[in-house]
């Protein structure tokens, strides 16, 4: 039987004919009219005038921190439960990360313990928030921290394209956000990442910076440093069709979804990911959780003795030995999390059958 994967790309056969359509036109390069037809979508549908397409969701938060100013001797504040793209630019431009624990609910970061941090460190310039697994974090105290301090807000959207929160669309609260477009998002350019924001003026800046910082004349002039960011052509051609397949993969996510929930509701020992609102989560990952550690490795080492791929949750930033001697705020829940939680396959493309082999084998195992 073939290998299950966690989240692996879903090409269908429409992906095929569009990303012929631009090789046909030959418009491979980064700039084309499929480029900014692939801002336009995604601008429309989150509710944000400008967009920028890029090469990874990494290079988009790290223009994000750029055209905000931060530099040597600033702190950002950022979630501990995420994957490691979400500091690392920080350091990118040596300022330094101050890592918040996750609140229960949501698994994001804890808006009590955000305030704690902002009342102490009046160093720090931003503040990034993550939503998880395709969940919103509690964006209204956030939002309302970041106004009350008076600190630009950048919203790490890569995992949660097409949630909502109280109705409005994730990457639509940021003053910067962004989405990641990588070969396991819900929907893929294989690599890439998209930069939002209302303010057309930082746009235009991270535009400039992403074209190797050109100024706009005949010959090659360059006043900055810049860096080559930009989304190819062929690869907007890409997630412009995927991008009009959204929603049906969000349906299907969530059938995997409570499908899971419907198998495992009677398991001693196991409990679902936590969601609120059923109608605004994007179920990128299904996760799960058990009873400790060991529990958890048996688990994944169960379903990987029969090739089907699964993973612990993300290891928080401050147990990492890259941050370990950075400044974390935390009451131990994303280390709880990662040692008992468990994401299990949620491809939009996998099917009925696949999903079975999963359930059985987690069943097995409790």
């Amino acid at each position: 039987m073939p290998r299950i994967y966690l989240s692996p790309p879903d090409i269908t056969a429409q992906d095929h004919v569009r990303v012929d359509e631009v090789l046909t036109s030959n418009w491979v390069a980064p700039v084309g009219p499929h480029l900014k037809a692939f801002e336009e979508a995604v601008a429309d549908r989150v509710g944000v005038e400008h967009c920028l397409a890029l090469n990874s969701g990494t290079a988009a938060l790290h223009l994000a921190l750029k055209v905000l100013g931060i530099g040597p001797g600033d702190e950002v504040i950022c979630p501990s439960m995420t994957f490691a793209a979400s500091s690392n630019p920080i350091c990118y431009l040596g300022a330094e990360p101050v890592f918040i624990d996750s609140e229960p609910r949501t698994w994001n970061m804890d808006p009590a313990l955000l305030e704690e941090a902002l009342k102490e460190r009046p160093k720090v310039r931003a503040v990034i928030v993550v939503h998880l697994y395709g969940q919103c974090a509690e964006m209204g105290p956030i939002l309302e921290l970041c106004k009350q301090y008076n600190l630009p807000l950048i919203e790490d959207a890569a995992e949660a394209l097409g949630a909502r929160y109280r109705g409005e669309a994730a990457g639509s609260f940021g003053d910067l956000a962004f989405f990641s477009f990588n070969g396991n998002k819900i929907i893929t350019t294989s690599a890439g990442g998209m930069l939002l924001s209302r303010n057309p003026e930082w746009i235009e800046k991270a535009g400039y910076l992403a074209s190797q910082a050109r100024e706009p004349v005949m010959h090659y002039e360059h006043k900055e440093i810049g860096y080559n960011y930009r989304m190819s052509n062929v690869l907007a051609g890409l997630g412009l069709s995927q991008f009009g397949d959204l929603d049906r993969r969000i349906a299907a996510k969530r059938e995997h979804f409570e499908a899971y929930s419907r198998a495992f509701e009677n398991l001693d020992g196991l409990r679902m990911m936590p969601v609120g609102d059923s109608e605004s989560v994007n179920y990128w990952l299904t996760c799960i959780l058990v009873d400790g550690m060991a529990k958890r490795d048996q688990i994944i080492s169960a379903l990987e003795d029969e090739d089907i791929e699964a993973r612990p949750l993300w290891k928080p930033m401050h147990l990492q030995p890259i941050y370990k001697s950075r400044i974390f705020y935390g009451t131990g829940v994303s280390e709880s999390l990662f040692e008992s939680g468990v994401c299990l396959p949620s491809g939009s493309g996998m099917p009925e059958a696949d999903r079975e082999r999963v359930i059985a084998v987690v069943k097995n195992c409790l």
